[in-house]
C-alpha cells in the first residue's frame, strides 16, 4: 500500500511516498529555513507564501522520484495539527484538492504523530513504548499504546525544550536555528560553568518548565553587559543543553520506571542534539532498555513520517472529507480508538 504524505506545519514544504509506513520510494522537501534566517526566526507570512509556491513541484517531484503516478497511490495524508495556521492551511487544502481530483481517500495526520512514526521508517520498532517527543513547539511524554492509541503522561506547562534552545542562542548571537548552534558549540565549552534551575511541580513529577532556564541565559547575558564583562559563550551554551537534555531525561527515566516501559524512543527536531541521543543512549544501556532514535534526516519536519503514520491511521478507519480544517494546536492524544469514525465521515 502506497501513502502520499503532504507536510506544511511550519517552513519545509514536503512530500513523500511510503509504502506501508515503513519502506520510504520518495522524501521531498523545499524549506525556506535561509529566507528566515535573516529574521531570526520563522516568518509565518513568508512560510505560508513559500508553501503556496512549492508544494505543487513538491508533490510532482515526490511521485517521480517513487516512480509511480497518483494512480498508483492508495490515500493521500496530510498533517491538519498542529502547526502555523497558514502553512498548514496550504497544505490541507492542496491534500483536499488532489483527493477529490484523483478520488483518493484523504487521512488527516497529527503532526507529533507523525514525528514519533519517523522511527518506524528505520527500525522495526513496534508498539507499546514510551516516547519523548521534542521539537521547536512541543516537549511531551508520550505512552504509545498502539499505533494509533496514545496517551500524554507529561507535557510543558510554558516553553518547549525547541523553542527554549533556539532564544537562547538567540540570546548569546549564535546563528538561527539557536538550537542547532548550541549543540555545535557545546562541545568547547564546560557545561558545569552555569547553573540552571530544574523546576518541578507538586501535581506532576513528569510535565516540564523551561521559560525560567530561557529567563536565566537573559539574565545571565544581561547583566554581564551592564558590568561590562564578558561571557565565555560555549560555557553558557554547553551549561544550558546540559540543563535542558537532564530535565528531559530525567522526567522520561522516571516514567519509564514509574509506568513499566522497557522500550524508549526519541522523536521530534530536538531529538537530532547530540548530547541528548548519547545519554539517552547511557541511561537505557544502565537499565537494559532499547532505545531507538531517528535516523538524523527524518528528525526534522519530513513527510515521510507524516505519510508513515498515515499508513496506520488509514487501517484503523480515519478518513476526512473535503471539510477538513487546520488548526494550530490540537492535543496530540485527539484521535484514539473510541473516537474512530466511518470512511468520509471524520471529526474534530
Amino acid at each position: 500500500m502506497k501513502i502520499l504524505g503532504i507536510e506544511s506545519s511550519c517552513d519545509e514544504t514536503a512530500a513523500a511516498v511510503v509504502e506501508n509506513g515503513r519502506k520510504v520510494l520518495s522524501n521531498v522537501i523545499a524549506t525556506s529555513l535561509e529566507e528566515h534566517k535573516l529574521y531570526g526566526g520563522v516568518v509565518p507570512e513568508i512560510a505560508s507564501r513559500r508553501h503556496a509556491e512549492s508544494i505543487s513541484g513538491v508533490v510532482e517531484e515526490a511521485l517521480k522520484n517513487a516512480d509511480c503516478k497518483i494512480e498508483d497511490i492508495d490515500a493521500i495524508a496530510v498533517t491538519y495539527a498542529p502547526g502555523l495556521i497558514g502553512s498548514l492551511l496550504v497544505g490541507v487544502n492542496f491534500a483536499k484538492g488532489l483527493a477529490l481530483a484523483a478520488d483518493k481517500p484523504l487521512v488527516p495526520v497529527h503532526h507529533l504523530r507523525g514525528h514519533i512514526a519517523s522511527n518506524y521508517l528505520t527500525s522495526d520498532i513496534e508498539p507499546p513504548f514510551l516516547c519523548l517527543v521534542v521539537s521547536g513547539g512541543h516537549s511531551h511524554i508520550v505512552a504509545v499504546k498502539s499505533y494509533t492509541e496514545l496517551e500524554v503522561i507529561g507535557r510543558t506547562r510554558d516553553d518547549a525544550a525547541g523553542e527554549a534552545l533556539d532564544k537562547a542562542g538567540r540570546t548569546m548571537k549564535l546563528p538561527y536555528p539557536g538550537g542547532v548552534s548550541i549543540d555545535k558549540i557545546a562541545p568547547e565549552g564546560d557545561e558545569n560553568a552555569f547553573e540552571f534551575p530544574h523546576p518541578k511541580f507538586a501535581d506532576s513529577v513528569y510535565d516540564y518548565s523551561f521559560s525560567g532556564l530561557k529567563t536565566k541565559v537573559i539574565n545571565y547575558v544581561h547583566n554581564a553587559e551592564q558590568k561590562g564583562e564578558s561571557i565565555i559563550i560555549p560555557d553558557l551554551a554547553a551549561s544550558f543543553q546540559k540543563a535542558v537534555t537532564d530535565i528531559l531525561l530525567s522526567h522520561l527515566e522516571l516514567a519509564a520506571e514509574n509506568f513499566g516501559y522497557n522500550k524508549i524512543v526519541l522523536a521530534g527536531g530536538v531529538s537530532a542534539n547530540s548530547r541528548l541521543r548519547e545519554k539517552a543512549d547511557e541511561i537505557c544501556k544502565k537499565h537494559s532498555w532499547e532505545l531507538t532514535i531517528p535516523e538524523l534526516k527524518y528528525c526534522g519536519d519530513n513527510a515521510a513520517m507524516i505519510a508513515a503514520q498515515g499508513y496506520y491511521e488509514f487501517l484503523s478507519g480515519v478518513r476526512a472529507d473535503e471539510s477538513l480544517n487546520a488548526y494550530a494546536t490540537m492535543p496530540i492524544d485527539k484521535l484514539v480508538v473510541s473516537q474512530k469514525v466511518q470512511a468520509n465521515s471524520y471529526e474534530i
